[in-house]
């Protein structure tokens, strides 16, 4: 049947099994949200402040539920708006479609108003990404778009369209995602970009099974990858059967249960001190889903030194990249672990863990009467909120304490900006989280800093009864740049004071919102209840002490045991 170019993208999204779109309108997309006003039953659209918090938002999304975000944006500054949440879904491997509409043929060039070439901006922070100039290439855009994005290993993709494609007509003959995965343009597509996940050597997994025989210290690590493969049951039971411990880095977080007895705790430059020494005297390091960043691999050239190195990932280009590997497995996660586990024996390393678990999996702060602390905080969120209650950050101080203190069950469960360290990034994404899960509690743990960054999205939280309660700690500070010049800059406080408003409590207020400022942790508490009560957004606004730190804390390309605070 024949249809306009804005009904055949809407159409193709419903193809997608897409339900929910954030986005903003504006004047080269006027078609398509033309078209969407017949579509509320169908799709719901989401009006963020900003695109940058719609981006943020597709991506909490899908870091959430594992199927693709969808956002929408006009051309011009409301495309590059988009920018900065497609380059942190970019680093983080996490799949989303942007997709945004340019001015009209005749125009494209010209420097005509609001028109920037989106593409080229962001071809370095996508998988893919296409300029729709013809509308009988549309519908298939779409579907590869969706295709790539959710394949191999996620990423974002962005599809640029013109005005006047969105207008003119083309025949659209509906296909399903089975129909469309079994067509030859698509197979040709996948095969020539490489997009989809490789299937493991056989030889390459009867390797590191040897390797695992042999073994007397054996260390996991659990990357990203395990969650966004949702490998989490697999690399568990993989864990278990070789008795290994495991350590975590940000992003694997909820890949292996934080209560596990295996677990580790957190590895890199706040990891802990038996996730860091174990990694230095292990000797056998299996980094599974993990890229070996320079926030894990401090010092590339002596990491694990005394371990035999294997890398799994479903990414060749990320293989020996940042560290040297002794061995190594291109697959899925959740793949190698189920074709590894019939070949490796029940093992026992219970000397080696009794070596391991003596020192500190997590960091315990000390508590102070006169005023409240991260971990008073913390751990009153972990008491009252429910167990299974999706916790996102912004980035800085509060990122760490977050996730040194709450144990984090399963994927999707902590959403956060690791790659990039997207300032901002937090309260888009927990909207998100909570359109996804309008069950589930979501916790918004920011800083003050951060929250300066995000706070008008409190609009987008009111207006669609969102229950997201955003715990600022507030120290009147940008605190993790403060703590790098205490320890590093000879306490050259530059620029980092932030002794200024907002009124956080007044603004929640202005918004619609319940709002607190709290000193000390019955007040949090109390204040705390209150927020899950209402059934509605709230923000508490915690007093902390600016020169609080971070613990443990290694130096940026230090030794990984070389710890500069404790």
């Amino acid at each position: 049947m024949e249809m306009t170019g804005a009904k055949i993208l809407l159409e193709c999204l419903l193809e997608q099994g897409v339900d929910t779109i954030f986005g903003y309108p504006g004047g080269t997309i006027l078609n398509v949200y033309d078209e969407l006003y017949s579509y509320g039953d169908k799709l719901r659209h989401i009006l963020t402040a900003h695109e940058q918090g719609a981006c943020h938002a597709a991506d909490g999304y899908a870091r959430s539920t594992g199927k693709v975000g969808v956002c929408f944006a006009t051309s011009g500054p409301g495309a590059t708006n988009l920018v900065t949440g497609i380059a942190t879904a970019h680093l983080d491997s996490s799949p989303i479609v942007c997709i945004t509409c340019n001015v009209s043929a005749p125009l494209i060039g010209k420097d005509s108003f609001q028109e920037v070439d989106i593409t080229g901006v962001t071809m370095p922070i996508t998988k893919c990404n296409y300029l729709v100039r013809d509308v009988n290439h549309l519908a298939d855009t779409v579907r590869e778009a969706f295709a790539i994005a959710r394949s191999g290993r996620p990423g974002p993709v962005l599809i640029d369209i013109m005005k006047n494609v969105t207008a003119e007509k083309a025949e659209y003959e509906p296909l399903n995602r089975r129909e469309h995965a079994a067509s030859g343009r698509l197979r040709a597509l996948m095969s020539r970009y490489d997009f989809k996940a490789p299937e493991p050597d056989m030889d390459d997994i009867r390797k590191l099974a040897d390797m695992i025989r042999a073994s007397k210290k054996p260390l996991l690590i659990c990357g990203g990858g395990v969650v966004r493969s949702r490998a989490h049951e697999a690399f568990t039971a993989f864990a278990h059967k070789i008795d290994a411990p495991v350590a975590v880095t940000v992003m694997g977080a909820g890949g292996i249960r934080g209560r596990d007895p295996l677990t580790t705790g957190m590895i890199g430059m706040h990891g802990s001190q038996a996730s860091n020494v174990a990694a230095d005297t292990c000797d056998l390091l299996i980094a599974v889903g993990c890229r070996f960043s320079d926030r894990v691999a401090l010092k590339p050239d002596s990491f694990a030194q005394h371990a035999q190195k294997v890398q799994i990932d479903i990414d060749r280009s990320e293989i020996n990249k940042n560290v040297e590997t002794d061995h190594h497995i291109v697959g899925d996660a959740r793949r190698v672990m189920e074709l590894l586990m019939p070949l490796v024996p029940e093992l026992h390393h219970d000397e080696w863990k009794q070596e391991v678990f003596s020192r500190p999996t997590e960091t315990y702060y000390d508590e102070r009467p006169d005023c409240l602390t991260p971990g008073q905080v913390l751990s009153a969120i972990a008491r009252l909120c429910p167990q299974d209650t999706i916790v996102s950050t912004d980035v800085g101080q509060h990122q760490m304490w977050a996730i040194q203190h709450f144990h984090f069950d399963y994927p999707g469960q902590l959403i956060t900006s690791g790659g990039f360290g997207t300032m901002g990034f937090g309260l888009g994404a927990a909207i998100g989280a909570q359109v996804s899960h309008p069950d589930k509690c979501v916790v918004h743990i920011t800083g003050d800093g951060s929250f300066r960054m995000n706070c008008n999205e409190l609009s987008t939280v009111q207006y669609y009864g969102l229950p997201i309660i955003s715990v600022i700690f507030d120290n009147g500070a940008l605190g993790m740049v403060r703590q790098w010049q205490n320890l590093i800059y000879g306490q050259h406080y530059s620029q980092t004071t932030l002794d200024r408003g907002p009124d956080f409590v007044k603004l929640a207020e202005a918004y619609g919102l319940g709002g607190w400022h709290v000193t000390e942790v019955g007040q949090f508490e109390t204040a705390l209840k209150a927020a899950l009560a209402s059934g509605k957004g709230a923000v508490i606004d915690c007093a902390i002490d600016m020169d609080e730190m971070v613990r443990p804390m290694v130096g940026g390309g230090s030794h990984i045991t070389n710890f500069m605070l404790f």
